[in-house]
Formats: C-alpha cells, structure tokens, sequence
C-alpha cells in the first residue's frame, strides 16, 4: 500500500468521526445554522427586509420569509448582478452559477467566500466516506476524470460567472491535480461531443480508477471508447472500479453500465446543485444520502401534496417522516432565503437522515389526478427489466390526453440498446409495475379512464440529437424523466 493510500485512510477516518458529530445532534446542529445564517444576514437588505433583527425563533422567520423561487427572488438577484453589495448577503458573491431558467431566462445563483468551500468539501467527504467503510484506497494513486462543463468563466461587474462544475475545477486540491483528467485544454472545449472525443484520446491509455460525471453523458464517453478500442470499458482501464455520479437516478442506467464496462463497479452518489451541496451517500450498505446539516444550509420541507395550496406547513429536520415526498427548501450562507429549489425528496431514514432524491416539483404526470412523479417511473422501468436482457439508454414520460381512438394513456419513450422481444408483455409488466408503484394510476387504470401504457421507440441518439438541437448537449443538462404536456416529446417522435 502507498503512503498516499496510507494517509488516505487516516484522513477519512478523521472526517468520518467529524461527520459523526454532528450526524448525531441534528436538531442542535440545524439550530446552530439557522441562528448563524440570522446573525450573519442581520444587515443586508433582505435581512432588514425581513426583520431579521426581531427573528428569535424559527417560527418568527417563516412568519416574515414567504417561499420563494428564483423569479420570486429576482428582484434582489438582479441587484447583486448589478454589484450591489449587501443586498443577501455579506458583500458581493465571489461566482455566479450561471444556469438555464424558466421564465426569468438564464438564473444567476451567488456563490460566496462562506458557500464555496462547503461545495468542495462534500465531493471530497463522500469519497473519504467510501474509503472509511470499504478500506479500499488504492484507487487514489490512479488518474480520476470528472466529466464537466468548461471552466472558463465570464465576468459580470466583477464578479466571474460560469457553470458550476466549471467554477469548481478552479477549487481541485493541489494533491489531486497530479492525478486530474482531463487536461485544462481539453476542459476548455465548449463543444460537447468534440471534447468526448479529445477526453477519449487522453485517457484511453491511462490508468483510470475513478470516473465522474452524470450518467447519461459518462454513457456517451463509455461508448466512444469501447468504439476506439474495442473491448470493454473495464478492460480498457482494468483498476477502474469506482463511479461517481449525481444529477439524475443511476438505476435505468445500471444494466447498460454494467455491460459497457464489462463487470460490477462500486458507485457513489451525489446531490449538487447551483444552490448547495445538499447530500451524499456515506454508505455502501444503506439507502439514501447523508443530508448535510453541517454546510450553511437550513432546511425545510413541504409535502409535494400540500405544496400548491394557500398556506402550506413548513416542517423543519425533527418533523419529517420516512417516505413522505417533500418539497425542498433552503436558507443559505450564499444567501437564499426559503428557496425553493425545485426539487423533492423522500427520507431512508431519520437516524442519521438520509435522503433520496423522488424528482422535480415542477416534473410529473397529473393530467387526470394521478400525480406520477421521476421516482415511480424510474422505479416502474427497472421493476420490468428485471430478469430480462433489456437495457435502456434514455427514457422520458408524457400524457397523451387526445389520442386520435381509444382511451387516453400515458405514453412511454424509450431508445434502447436492447430492445424487448415482445413490446406487448413488456409495455404489460411496465403497466404493471406503474400500478404498483402509483395507487391513483391504478384506480385511473381500473375506471377505465386510462388504458395500459404505450410505447413509442426512439431512434439511437434521438435523446442527444434532441438535447444538441436544444442548445443542451453534455455537461450537467439532464432529459426530464416525465412532463405533463408534450412540448418534449412532439420533438422526439
């Protein structure tokens, strides 16, 4: 074993009892945030907005602090952009995480000297953890790749702006960057599949032993490799044994992995975003994701059933329940206050609390009342591969309300690389699994005001031809598991 292997191990097991810590004390430990936040954004003008010099309690904070998304919080953000200081938080912001946005066009997210280390050191810890329970270290003497978007960055009244992954290359750990692929140059390539192909180029003769990236677009890079060399990813680099993932549910993906790469691989997953490094999964053996409570960040949690109604109760980390679907919101030392992010979360467990991410607020089914959301898709699809020779490269979900005969029906598409023998007794056990997984798509089904699931094939590389003729091809853009209308899917088919 190396002595950077040794050493690996003794710092994990330093951040492991650290986490620990406060893991085992999270009500004091969100308390302990929530004042700080308070104290810390006393002066600034949201906070003399809001009365944070009365707020003494959290329920004097949700009395003053409405929830909040972006263009509901745009009036303050564009102050910032223009260089205001002191407008959410302390001074100016040191980035902005420039991403796509809905009404407001792009969305300028604050990243500040108090925010950013947290980003860096919860990629970090999650790997520290692995290395904590599985004892395996070795890896970090290989080359490690991280799939991302480019790191030159815009100014913006002094301020740098970019994506985050590009921001973030700027915060690699000097002890890493020995081992950090791809080349800056190579980074710098805005066009996706031109710097697929110059990361193949790079590292297909190195020894990888850690991979990066969301899933759909590292898919991209497994394939173009096993093109070039032709032979399995695994045997390509024979110490890789580690992926990294985060951005969307790696299960629809696992089989096609699995057989790209030649063999199993440990992975773990992470929940980033512009707005926070919320979780990751510290755990091989259990489900779900550490939420982190120790970041910055204060937390609350809306059931997604209650979300649209007038007054919805906002519950704090000692009053969630396992398995209930919540809307996530977060204060933060960037300076969101009662944000919501958009996504939804369920609890694995509450000692310590672990999360999965269930989809996005604003993504679901509900054209006649069933509420499908990405989790029970995701969860539907994988349930009627299971035991089969299936595998599926991207999948996304849309109602058809007016089909031209017959019954409305949820309609599925999906581009294979292996696809079913039969497309009726698969469309039947998908059906089935979607009854299982949905209690009101059952009853929709067995009214007969929906009729069984349809699938519709797409063409290879219709998802990527789709995402490149949107602008969004590669780094941290990510398909919709499903939509309630068809403004996606008309494009596909």
């Amino acid at each position: 074993m190396s002595l950077k292997s040794i050493a690996a191990k003794f710092f994990a097991q330093r951040i492991y009892k650290k986490t620990q810590a406060w893991a085992n004390s999270p009500i004091e430990t969100q308390k302990a945030v929530f004042q700080n936040l308070i104290q810390d954004a006393k002066q600034t003008q949201f906070g003399k907005d809001h009365h944070f010099d009365k707020i003494k309690a959290y329920e004097d904070f949700a009395n003053e602090v409405p929830v909040r998304d972006y263009e509901a919080l745009k009036s303050y953000v564009d102050r910032v952009v223009k260089g205001e200081e002191n407008i959410l938080w302390k001074g100016k912001p040191l980035y902005f995480a420039k991403t796509s946005g809905t009404t407001s066009g792009a969305k300028y997210i604050p990243l500040t000297k108090e925010s950013m280390p947290y980003h860096i050191e919860a990629a970090r810890n999650a790997i520290l953890h692995y290395i904590h329970e599985s004892g395996n270290a070795d890896f970090v003497n290989g080359k490690m790749i991280f799939l991302q978007g480019s790191p030159i960055l815009d100014e913006k009244n002094g301020i740098k702006l970019g994506r985050l992954s590009g921001i973030v290359a700027h915060f690699v750990p000097k002890y890493l960057q020995k081992n950090r692929l791809p080349s800056w140059e190579t980074n710098c390539i805005e066009d996706w599949e031109t710097k697929v192909d110059a990361i193949v180029g790079e590292t297909i003769n190195e020894n990888m032993t850690v991979i990066s990236g969301i899933p759909s677009w590292v898919q991209m890079y497994f394939e173009k490799l096993q093109q070039r060399a032709a032979k399995p990813v695994g045997d390509i680099f024979k110490n890789f044994n580690l992926f990294i993932y985060g951005g969307v549910n790696y299960e629809p993906y696992r089989a096609k992995f699995e057989n790209l790469i030649g063999r199993k691989v440990d992975s773990i997953e992470l929940f980033p975003a512009s707005e926070g490094f919320f979780a990751y999964q510290d755990s091989q053996k259990e489900k779900g994701m550490l939420l982190l409570l120790n970041s910055g960040i204060f937390y609350e949690f809306i059931k997604t059933e209650d979300f649209y109604s007038e007054k919805p109760k906002r519950y704090t980390i000692g009053e969630v329940e396992l398995g209930v679907n919540y809307v996530l919101i977060i204060s933060t030392n960037a300076g969101l206050w009662g944000y919501n992010i958009g996504d939804t979360v369920q609890f694995t467990s509450l000692k310590p609390y672990r999360v999965i991410v269930s989809g996005r607020i604003k993504h679901y089914i509900s054209a006649f009342g069933e509420h499908v959301i990405g989790k029970e898709v995701e969860s539907a699809l994988q349930e009627a591969m299971e035991g089969t020779n299936i595998r599926v490269n991207e999948f996304t979900v849309a109602p058809q309300i007016t089909p031209k005969e017959g019954l409305p029906y949820h309609e599925w598409f999906i581009e294979f690389e292996n696809e079913p023998q039969d497309f009726e007794i698969f469309a039947e056990a998908l059906d089935n699994a979607m009854r299982k997984q949905n209690i009101y798509y059952d009853d929709l089904i067995v009214g007969n005001v929906l009729r069984k699931v349809v699938i519709t094939k797409v063409a290879k590389n219709g998802f990527q031809n789709y995402m490149k003729s949107m602008g969004k091809l590669g780094g941290q853009n990510k398909i919709p598991r499903l939509s309630n209308d068809r403004k996606i899917v008309d494009l596909l088919a």
